[in-house]
């Protein structure tokens, strides 16, 4: 597809042949990119005006095809467009650290809730990230609890300019982050390797005094040394200061 693939396609206008209705067509060759994970499951289908122009067709039929798709469960839809549904996990297998910093896996007993808003980052995250004092930007929060509310974790992140001008996704996220709707940025770190980013994190922690808690600080930079987020992570735990940083290269 436009967005994702690595080579550009060049389509002649389809017409109807062999008695196959042209949508038929286009929705079995959409499914076909989907299984090969053009499209990763879950991750936004490009809009229906660039998969007009990616297979040759117009609009109208795109939209028949993507019905197609949606009647059998292999593609879904909702205020922030259409998804790829097929099940499984994505064909590549995330390389770096999942997103938030801290973030569990999903269980039966545990409890987490992420949220996005477009506001003026915490004190501390403007100047690493090179923004201006009371400038906005994205900022994610995340928390979760362990089963019994026995351990808690709270993530606070903020994403730079650089950030939301290389990473098409994150920068979708700006006109519907209003801090109330539930966000999905779990596969962050793996949209900025596509991006062609270079990943540089560099944690900190620390405990915090006078409470069984530490902090855990990340910034990361792209191969220029660009800030791209910052997170500060608070959770239930007592352990010694520790730095450490490695990379993650990009996507080729």
């Amino acid at each position: 597809m436009a967005r994702t693939t690595p080579h550009q396609h060049v389509h002649t206008r389809r017409t109807l042949t062999d008695g196959e209705p042209l949508y038929r067509r286009v929705a079995s060759e959409l499914l076909g990119e989907l299984r090969t994970g053009t499209v990763p499951p879950g991750e936004r289908l490009p809009g229906e005006r660039q998969l007009a122009g990616h297979f040759g067709v117009s609009r109208e039929t795109v939209r028949q095809a993507l019905e197609v798709l949606r009647r059998e469960g292999l593609v879904a839809t909702d205020r922030r467009g259409s998804h790829a549904a097929l099940p499984g996990m994505p064909v590549e297998a995330p390389a770096a650290a999942g997103f938030p910093l801290g973030a569990r896996q999903a269980g039966r007993d545990a409890v987490a809730r992420a949220a996005v808003a477009w506001e003026v980052p915490p004190p501390g995250h403007a100047e690493p990230l090179g923004l201006a004092p009371g400038r906005p930007t994205l900022v994610h929060r995340y928390w979760s609890a362990s089963p019994g509310v026995r351990e808690q974790r709270t993530a606070v992140t903020s994403f730079s300019a650089v950030a939301l001008a290389e990473v098409e996704e994150l920068a979708r996220y700006r006109d519907r982050a209003d801090g109330t709707g539930a966000a999905e940025l779990r596969r962050t770190y793996d949209w900025m390797r596509r991006a062609g980013l270079s990943l540089h994190h560099r944690d900190t922690i620390t405990r915090v005094e006078g409470a069984p808690s530490v902090r855990v600080t990340r910034q990361v930079r792209d191969q220029h040394h660009r800030p791209l987020e910052l997170t500060e992570l608070v959770m239930d735990a007592q352990q010694d200061v520790l730095v450490y940083e490695f990379m993650v290269p990009a996507a080729v």
